[in-house]
């Protein structure tokens, strides 16, 4: 039975269009998929049920999504909610958002009604989502493995059909890795396309706001409708062709040149046969489509100092941060106050001197121009998301020396954090025990018009969106 757990933003929002339904009818079903899904993957952090249901009375009807139920990431500010950054330090003074992130903003002038938060590790360091505030997030096909980090409560919400739509945000692979995990489209864009603000530090233009969708014409409306910068942005790329993202969705992209890889360099986690195969199948179908598809790879991607310097960069913004926080606060963290994980990036932060940062980030500068020689020759890259299948909940605590690991395991997304370039997950395979499998495919800075071509081509070759988890939310209400 078609409910509006099984509608993507575009089906539920033509429902309100058509007169069929009511802003505040959205809402209240989507409260009621929460209410009953939620304990099995505890994917929210923090309900706004009351404001939602005032919200979706007010808004205006010909709004894009007017009506249309979403959540948004406990690290991204939603005015008056929660701003805590998955810290019960954070927490215990009970701060709150002044003011909506520019995502979130221009996510509620869609029509889109925040109905709560999602889970996150603390201050979004970690692969997982997990933290000693918020507990573990579990992935809806299979709750005994992660549906990844840090966005894993919107990727987890949105597979369990809570919602179609959530927000979330990359700084490493961290919208990429939870919709792999969960069988989702998830869209890393250009750095810049999606302002950052208001003020926010984007570690170094690491980070990026973004959305996890269950369809490609979801994810490219989406973008439509939250891109731009903000006073105070550095810049972003050019423009995207007339109509943006949301036209490019079943227009042919042409014959491109697609290099594939699907193995890792020695120092990282090696790709198991699954993904690999997944990759491979994924390359037979874009030759099929008549893309000239090859093994190549930009050799600067798989060098050791990529994620060397990628993790000296981002372990300073999160010593800044518990700093920041903590002349805001006026008092530190104590010695227990912080996860495992935040102390291991913050010690590492207040280790790297000065010029060792500088350093760092100079050799990024020499990454980029690098990697942009590649795609003067190659339009996409295809590679894994992740060397394997979505790993058991508290991985990183069980392994030997397993924090130190879970950098390793940004191989093939973190690069292109760096790079600024745009990046997207797809569904590419269940496996035999039913975890998802994805694939990414990359492009040149500015050019998601490429990406939401060629991943709604395998959208159309491979429906997803119509597989469900073991949790998936039912409503009573159509």
């Amino acid at each position: 039975m078609t409910t509006p757990a099984t509608m993507d933003a575009h089906d539920q929002a033509d429902l309100v269009r058509r007169g069929e339904t009511s802003p505040r009818e959205l809402v209240e079903a989507a409260i009621e998929r929460i209410e009953a899904t939620d304990p099995q993957i505890d994917a929210i952090t923090h309900r706004r049920y009351e404001r939602a249901l005032a919200e979706a009375d007010r808004v205006p009807r010909d709004a894009p999504f007017a009506g249309v139920p979403t959540l948004t990431k406990s690290l991204s500010d939603s005015e008056g909610d929660p701003a805590t950054f998955g810290c019960a330090w954070v927490a215990r003074h009970g701060r709150v958002a002044r003011e909506d992130s520019v995502i979130n903003r221009r996510l509620k002038e869609a029509g889109f009604i925040v109905v709560g938060q999602t889970s996150a590790p603390e201050f979004g360091l970690l692969s997982v989502s997990e933290s000693r505030l918020h507990g573990v997030t579990r992935n809806p096909w299979r709750t005994d493995v992660t549906p990844g980090g840090s966005s894993g409560g919107a990727s987890a919400s949105v597979a369990a059909g809570m919602v179609p739509v959530a927000q979330g945000g990359d700084g490493g692979g961290s919208i990429r890795m939870p919709a792999a995990f969960c069988h989702l489209v998830g869209l890393k864009p250009s750095a810049g396309r999606i302002s950052a603000g208001p003020g926010r530090a984007d570690r170094w233009g690491h980070s990026v706001p973004a959305v996890v969708t269950r369809t490609v014409r979801d994810t490219a409306a989406v973008l439509d409708a939250v891109s731009g910068g903000a006073p105070g942005d550095r810049g972003g790329p050019a423009p995207l062709p007339a109509g943006g993202p949301a036209a490019m969705v079943g227009r042919d992209p042409g014959r491109l040149r697609v290099g594939v890889l699907a193995h890792a360099p020695d120092h990282a986690p090696q790709v198991v046969d699954a993904v690999r195969d997944a990759v491979l199948d994924t390359a037979r179908t874009l030759e099929r489509l008549g893309h000239r598809v090859e093994e190549a790879h930009p050799a600067p991607m798989l060098d050791p100092r990529c994620l060397t310097a990628f993790f000296d960069a981002l372990s300073v913004t999160a010593a800044q941060s518990v700093e920041a926080l903590t002349r805001e606060l006026g008092e530190g963290p104590g010695p227990d106050d912080l996860d495992p994980v935040t102390r291991f990036w913050v010690r590492r932060g207040r280790e790297i001197t000065g010029l060792e940062l500088a350093d760092a980030l100079a050799w990024q500068n020499g990454l980029r121009a690098g990697m942009a020689r590649w795609w003067q020759e190659f339009d996409l890259l295809l590679s894994p998301v992740f060397a394997t299948p979505p790993l058991p909940v508290g991985w990183p605590w069980r392994d030997q020396d397993g924090l130190r690991k879970s950098v390793d395991v940004l191989t093939f997304t973190a690069p292109f954090n760096t790079t600024g370039q745009p990046a997207i997950a797809v569904p590419a395979a269940l496996t035999e025990s039913g975890t998802p499998l994805g694939i990414q495919l990359a492009a040149a800075y500015g050019r998601e018009d490429l990406l939401v071509r060629v991943a709604a081509q395998l959208e159309a070759e491979r429906p997803w969106a119509s597989h469900r988890p073991p949790v998936f939310a039912t409503a009573s209400r159509p």
